[in-house]
């Protein structure tokens, strides 16, 4: 598809908004779903005026990571382009990528009798797992011939880049995540999958033994899970294939690693939703393109919390006037995926999504929520084909054939 698209780009000065309010599909709840049981009259009006739908990230009964999920509403073929959380979450946190480079995710988790209490450490305030990354950072600089970097991250999260001397073959980063996904387990053991891998392996192993060492007595950070081994990628920049000039605007820095490897400006954003708003209204005349994302709904929906999603969906509606106000000629709002707080997780569930523009035909759906947009003209729909539908709506797409 992105072929197909790159030939038919067009010159315009319109301006495309896309919102990802993360993980906003859910399941119901005593019949409600999150988007139901939400008080959010400015996105139910604005779906009555827009074209709504139900989108795929991946494939049917696929249950996408974020990284995934967003480069498909990118426009990139997620199975294609296979990115590591590693590499996200570190370009994310400014630490520049190279070939020599294996880029890791890590929590903090609470360790208790070799089982995991906590998987994120009771989502240890920022500040302090901050001051235990930098801790770690003046203890450990190198693991045998590889350079340690560590990148303090939000809460409980932060990455690990090792630097080796030589570039790296292809496959060194295929070592299983250490994160057993529950809580009640014992961290699963570092295990390469492939021979390229084992190298890597052995220093993985030895970084979690120091690192375990040093933090062993902090109350609720007593040790680490890591995920996401992975290498940077040779990936096709996004303005490249769309013309646009893109803009990102994320507090938490996995999604702005993300824009950063496919070529979006993406600065370091530390604030709430009231942050975001004033920035993308600071910068809205200098580009054309706005990936707008809004963290906390997908955080309460892992945490099982129903009604902490729901306010946090009614919290956004209330800012929404001020982004609609200025007028873009292309808003959609949607998510990467959904996650269900009965689940606790992310869920192969289509997401709701709609797309207003002056040229849809509107009125199919009374209300933005999971059931309404079913009904909507979209219908359901492979997440890479949303980029197209922008770049039509803001006619920048020409005719394809004679």
């Amino acid at each position: 598809m992105q072929n197909i698209v790159r030939g038919l780009i067009q010159k315009s000065t319109s301006k495309i908004v896309l919102i990802v309010l993360d993980g906003v599909g859910g399941l119901p709840v005593d019949g409600k779903t999150e988007l139901d049981a939400a008080y959010k009259p400015n996105l139910d009006s604005l779906a009555v005026r827009s074209a709504c739908g139900l989108h795929v990230p991946v494939a049917a009964g696929i249950t996408p990571g974020s990284g995934p999920g967003h480069l498909s509403l990118f426009g990139y073929d997620p199975v294609e382009w296979q990115i590591g959380r590693g590499v996200l979450e570190s370009l994310g946190l400014g630490v520049e990528l190279g070939k020599t480079d294996v880029a890791i995710r890590v929590n903090y988790a609470t360790l208790e009798d070799g089982l995991i209490k906590d998987r994120r450490a009771g989502r240890i305030p920022t500040d302090e797992s901050r001051k235990i990354t930098v801790r770690l950072q003046e203890e450990i600089r190198r693991i045998d011939d590889a350079e340690v970097i560590f990148a303090p991250g939000m809460e409980h999260r932060f990455a690990v880049v090792l630097r080796f001397p030589e570039p790296l073959p292809q496959g060194s980063a295929s070592i299983k995540d250490t994160d057993p996904q529950k809580e009640g387990m014992m961290p699963v053991p570092v295990t390469p999958e492939t021979a390229q891998a084992g190298k890597v392996a052995m220093v993985v192993g030895k970084l979690i033994q120091d690192i375990s060492y040093i933090i062993k007595n902090e109350p609720r950070a007593n040790y680490i899970l890591m995920r996401g081994f992975s290498q940077v990628p040779d990936i096709p920049h996004f303005a490249e294939i769309y013309g646009l000039k893109p803009l990102c605007i994320a507090v938490y820095p996995m999604y702005r690693g993300l824009a950063r490897l496919i070529g979006m400006t993406a600065p370091a954003l530390k604030g709430d939703l009231r942050e975001e708003i004033d920035f993308l209204k600071a910068n809205y005349n200098d580009y054309d393109f706005f990936f707008f994302h809004v963290k906390k709904i997908d955080s309460y929906g892992e945490d099982g919390n129903y009604p902490g999603k729901v306010s946090k969906i009614e919290e956004f509606d209330r800012f929404l006037p001020e982004i609609l106000g200025l007028n873009p000629d292309v808003t959609i709002i949607t998510g990467d995926h959904s996650t269900p707080s009965v689940l606790k997780g992310h869920s192969w569930h289509p997401v709701p999504v709609l797309l207003h523009s002056r040229y849809v035909l509107g009125d199919t759906v009374a209300a933005f929520s999971e059931r309404e947009c079913l009904k909507g003209e979209l219908g359901i729909f492979p997440t890479v084909n949303l980029m197209p539908l922008a770049l039509a709506n803001a006619g920048r797409l020409k005719k394809f054939g004679a």
